[in-house]
């Protein structure tokens, strides 16, 4: 069985940092580039972030579950809330066009990793599964 990780913290903005580190640390046995560990440290941030903000609406007693799993060169990791979910239209069209901030954090995500899905109910939570493929370095 490949390595892997399963945390769960309460939804408090002080455990975004508790996230990336632990995320980091399993990454780091796949012998990442610097460049590559801020990327994946990126991410994991943005996500539990959007949980915290935007799916409990910075209510500390939410539940943020994350889970990390090392397969062959690759990483995947799952950051899940049971929290307000995203609405299908988040905002009507004209706030939508005022907001450039609307989505960012998803696409940094996408940015800095190979693969984001999405997976979200209203009123249930949203699941973002991410995945980052490293090169692997030969021992000589």
């Amino acid at each position: 069985m490949a390595n892997r990780f399963r945390l769960e913290m309460p939804s408090r903005p002080e455990n975004v940092g508790l996230a990336r580190v632990v995320v980091a640390a399993l990454a780091a046995q796949l012998d990442p580039t610097v460049e590559e560990l801020e990327e994946v440290k990126g991410a994991v941030s943005e996500a539990v972030t959007n949980a915290i903000v935007h799916g409990y609406q910075g209510d500390p007693e939410g539940l943020v579950v994350i889970e990390a799993f090392l397969n062959g060169d690759s990483l995947e990791i799952h950051v899940e809330d049971r929290g307000a979910g995203i609405p299908d239209n988040p905002l009507p069209p004209e706030k939508a066009a005022d907001s450039q901030r609307l989505g960012l954090g998803l696409d940094f995500m996408r940015f800095w990793m190979d693969e984001v899905e999405v997976e979200t109910h209203p009123g249930k939570g949203t699941r973002v599964i991410m995945r980052k493929k490293f090169r692997l370095v030969s021992e000589g």
